[in-house]
């Protein structure tokens, strides 16, 4: 069976690509096994700019401690071996995972100004990754800030940092757009290679007895799967960028599904963290096996089968579809409340099919 795909310009064994998460990718031995275990490609965690900053202020305390008490002590400065930063910490990361691995290595970055967004992205080709990822997260809290003034702002973010790196650039992006379909179409005449639909943005929660706001993460549920699905059936065929789904996919069928809507890849973490690196296995095993039950010999005969362009009923994806799908659906304590229907005939509860 040929699972091999291309995914920003890298050729890659399966659509099965690692998405960015910290416990699947801090560390190298993780890195060897999620490789072991069948990833095709990995994306490293996002680095920060307010890591950058930080790390670049610590360094700068540490250079200068010291160096108002003696005369003598304007000329010291300490060993680098002394003072190795977070950041540069990332860097040495994604240099030893392109000595260990063979696999492509795809870096993330999350930047707040252009300067950071720039200059950090140089360093990551010069460490040696494959491909980066901009994580455009973002909340726009500005009353005042209009939302064209938002998507220029992510469009200059990937314009310039194109314009400054060679390496294929994927865009992280939210589904908060009036037009996604037309900020996904101007991101990549702006430069992106790929786009990954979606980001999944921060909620905190409030403990209402210690009155703060606590962090709550939260993994995905395969419900998550249909807003990436919606929307790479829309842009599959409409735009050149590749398109990466993320959000929400537990099982090879789900897989499958994103492939059909036009997904390139597929980015797993959620599903991993809770069953483990191993369950990777299992999903290649799965995905090969629907694949040979549908007389598939490759996944570019299954790619795009059923976006909107080509879809049997097109109409599937948009406003007529969301009409059917409330006028047909009757809740069963609906049904029960009936005075028309025979008590002793009633129906099983609904049982909703697992997506």
């Amino acid at each position: 069976m040929d699972l091999t795909t291309t995914y920003l310009g890298l050729h890659l064994r399966s659509p099965l690509v690692i998405g960015a998460a910290m416990p699947l990718s801090d560390d190298l031995d993780t890195l060897k096994r999620l490789e072991s275990a069948g990833a095709a490609a990995i994306v490293l965690h996002s680095v920060f700019e307010e890591e950058i900053h930080q790390d670049a202020l610590e360094l700068h305390q540490h250079l200068e401690r010291g160096t108002h008490s003696f005369a003598e002590s304007l000329t010291y400065f300490p060993e680098p071996e002394t003072f190795h930063s977070g950041t540069d910490q990332y860097l040495e990361h994604i240099h030893q995972a392109k000595k260990s691995l063979s696999i492509p290595i795809i870096a993330s970055l999350n930047g707040t100004s252009m300067g950071g967004w720039t200059a950090y992205a140089q360093n990551i080709e010069q460490a040696g990754a494959d491909a980066l990822e901009l994580n455009l997260y973002a909340i726009p809290t500005d009353p005042n800030c209009t939302g064209a003034q938002v998507e220029e702002q992510y469009l200059d973010v990937v314009r310039q940092v194109k314009a400054r790196v060679n390496l294929p650039l994927a865009v992280k992006l939210s589904p908060f757009f009036s037009s996604p379909a037309n900020m996904a179409k101007r991101l990549t005449e702006s430069g992106a290679d790929a786009l990954v639909l979606f980001n999944r943005f921060y909620q905190p929660d409030i403990d209402i007895e210690s009155l703060e706001v606590q962090p709550h993460l939260l993994l995905s549920s395969p419900q998550e799967m249909r807003l990436p699905l919606h929307w790479i059936a829309l842009l599959h065929g409409r735009i050149s960028a590749d398109l990466a789904a993320t959000s929400g996919i537990h099982n090879a069928l789900d897989v499958v599904r994103l492939l059909m809507a036009g997904a390139t890849v597929t980015q797993l973490v959620s599903v991993l963290l809770r069953h483990g690196i191993a369950h990777l296995t299992t999903l290649e095993k799965d995905l090969i096996a629907w694949l040979s039950q549908h007389e598939y010999t490759s996944l570019s005969q299954l790619r795009g089968t059923m976006n909107q362009l080509k879809c049997p009923d097109p109409s599937a994806f948009e406003r007529v579809q969301y009409m059917k799908t409330l006028q047909t659906y009757h809740p069963y304590w609906a049904v029960r409340e009936d005075p028309l229907v025979d008590p002793d005939v009633m129906p099983e509860p609904l049982q909703l099919p697992q997506p």
